[in-house]
């Protein structure tokens, strides 16, 4: 098997096991919800075919809901983070360049680039989720404050893990 499919698959089965065991039962003043699972989603490979991403972001968003006794939320969100990243991770990514990133990773692209990334699509499943979850926009001011403090939170629990578990690569 492929080395990079083998790397691939253990961060998704390392994130997704931290996800379920640990973070699923951290909330912190009951705004926040880090789902650092998302990560192994963000960093696929930009070069992944459509339907094959579609499919992994939607599988894993149905394994936390599973887990989670929950009822497709996460699914859902995931799905939608894929189609949004498939739309526009080259453009945040590396500003229009044909480059294909093989982990987009605060390693291989710029660091104001990753965390813009890793901001907007963060925001986008956390809204997305929020939003579902309640079923509309009732209490609207603790819904946003719930996507900003969860989105700031994975966002620095995704730098930390980045620092702690890669390796600094160049960009290829």
């Amino acid at each position: 098997m492929n080395k990079r499919i083998l790397r691939i698959v253990g961060r998704f089965v390392l994130l997704l096991l931290l996800q379920v065991l640990v973070l699923n039962n951290v909330y912190l003043g009951g705004y926040t919800m880090p789902m650092l699972y998302l990560l192994a989603i963000l960093m696929l490979p930009t070069d992944m075919k459509r339907i094959p991403m579609l499919l992994v972001a939607f599988g894993t968003g149905l394994v936390v809901d599973i887990m989670n006794n929950m009822l497709g939320f996460h699914a859902f969100a995931c799905t939608v983070v894929a189609m949004m990243r498939i739309l526009f991770a080259d453009r945040i990514l590396t500003r229009g360049e044909p480059t294909i990133i093989s982990t987009p990773s605060i390693y291989s692209v710029s660091p104001q680039y990753f965390i813009s990334y890793l901001i907007i699509l963060l925001s986008a499943f956390y809204f997305v989720f929020f939003t579902i979850e309640l079923f509309g926009f009732r209490n609207f001011g603790s819904t946003l404050l719930s996507i900003v403090f969860s989105t700031v939170a994975t966002a620095i629990l995704a730098v930390l893990y980045q620092y702690a578990f890669l390796k600094k690569e160049k960009s290829t």
